[in-house]
């Protein structure tokens, strides 16, 4: 029996027995919770960053209760805000910390998610070696054995599938690879994939490399959708795609883009698609970034009441903070 014939039955041993409970949860890094304990929900956010690369990073960078010291502060203070679920969206080799991030989830009262797969941005910089040589099916099976075992030794399972692609404009073989590994491991979970892209140009690549897996556009999340043009993230959306504005800051100019790009997307019927969040935080090891934490709060503070001034409904905003995050993140396959 040759190599393929042998993985298509690993993936489909994985579906049939293992799949079909976890079904319709979604999994935190406590535990399963059902959607409509969501509530308010930031879906794309950091706790921790750690950018020295696959071959550097780990534990040993950090102290875990220097990190804990920092954050926790502003996960209280968008507890106190109304906010119910975190969406840690940091990549494996690139500071996720699931200890961490379960300490932070039991002092703040948050329910938080962290991820599995691989981030190939950066000219794949965060991805372990070996994972350039192998297979979509080979990376998928590490990501389906976080998922069925838990991470590392610590039982705690992935809430999604975090990929990375570079802002090019056709997507590398090695990132062709990771979207298919995303859409095998989904087959396999019912994880939603969220791939950090930015600009249009490769999502709708994206998207096609899906469908020849039979994944529906619908579970896959376009991560930094606002760089993109008001059309292509319309014409995602209507293909299935959750559209994310995810960079969300107080600055006025950048507030009253982001207004523009919602009310955009109400006007064509999409409100339905569409999710917010800052990409805020984070705790940068050794700052190699400038050491600058961005609280999670401009959201709140700012964007939705200038959305309010602009006639978005208390029911459109529940909509987009509550009821797009519970479906957009429900563990659930979805197929063409």
């Amino acid at each position: 029996m040759n190599k393929s014939v042998n993985t298509l039955l690993f993936l489909m041993m994985i579906l049939f027995f293992s799949c079909r409970q976890d079904q319709g949860i979604i999994m935190t890094v406590n535990g399963p919770i059902q959607p409509d304990e969501m509530g308010i929900t930031l879906t794309h956010e950091h706790v921790m960053v750690d950018w020295i690369g696959a071959d550097s990073t780990g534990p040993h960078r950090w102290q875990g209760d220097t990190v804990i010291n920092q954050v926790l502060p502003y996960l209280e203070e968008i507890r106190r805000m109304g906010c119910i679920t975190f969406i840690d969206c940091t990549p494996s080799f690139l500071g996720k910390d699931v200890h961490l991030l379960k300490t932070l989830s039991d002092r703040s009262g948050l329910n938080i998610l962290t991820t599995t797969g691989y981030y190939g941005a950066f000219q794949d910089k965060f991805i372990p070696r070996q994972a350039l040589s192998e297979t979509a099916e080979e990376l998928a099976r590490h990501w389906i054995d976080e998922w069925e075992v838990g991470i590392e030794d610590t039982g705690v399972r992935p809430g999604i599938i975090k990929i990375g692609v570079d802002r090019s404009d056709t997507l590398s073989e090695m990132h062709r690879k990771l979207v298919r590994a995303a859409a095998i491991t989904h087959l396999a979970t019912g994880l939603t994939i969220v791939s950090h892209t930015g600009p249009e140009k490769t999502i709708f690549q994206q998207i096609r490399i899906l469908e020849e897996e039979g994944v529906s556009p619908a579970a896959l999340v376009w991560t930094h959708a606002q760089e993109g043009t008001w059309q292509s993230q319309v014409e995602a959306a209507r293909e299935g795609v959750w559209v994310s504005f995810d960079n969300v800051h107080n600055d006025t100019a950048a507030i009253k883009e982001y207004t523009g790009m919602i009310r955009n997307m109400k006007d064509n019927n999409l409100l339905h698609k569409v999710l917010l969040s800052h990409d805020a935080g984070w705790y940068d090891v050794k700052g190699l970034m400038g050491n600058r934490f961005r609280p999670y709060t401009a959201i709140f503070s700012y964007l939705l009441p200038a959305l309010k001034q602009e006639g978005i409904t208390e029911e459109e905003i529940n909509q987009l903070m509550v009821e797009n995050p519970k479906k957009a993140y429900t563990i659930s396959i979805r197929t063409l």
